[in-house]
């Protein structure tokens, strides 16, 4: 377990516990529902120019995976 000095939790040890738990108590639907509302509100605050410049970022991203396969 990742500590800090004062032996708390680190954030990334809290992260990874919480979602390990929310994981338990929570099926497919529920993380289907956030994603689906997450995506709605990504669309309310972002213009067709953001959506542009993640494609093509994904996009070179592939094209380097592909070179490297």
């Amino acid at each position: 377990m990742a500590e800090n000095n004062d032996n708390k939790m680190s954030r990334e040890e809290a992260g990874r516990k919480g979602g390990e738990a929310t994981a338990r108590t929570h099926d497919k639907e529920f993380y289907q529902e956030i994603g689906r509302k997450g995506g709605e509100a990504t669309a309310e605050s972002h213009d067709k120019e953001f959506y542009q410049e993640i494609g093509e970022k994904g996009g070179e991203a592939r094209a380097r995976q592909r070179q490297e396969s």
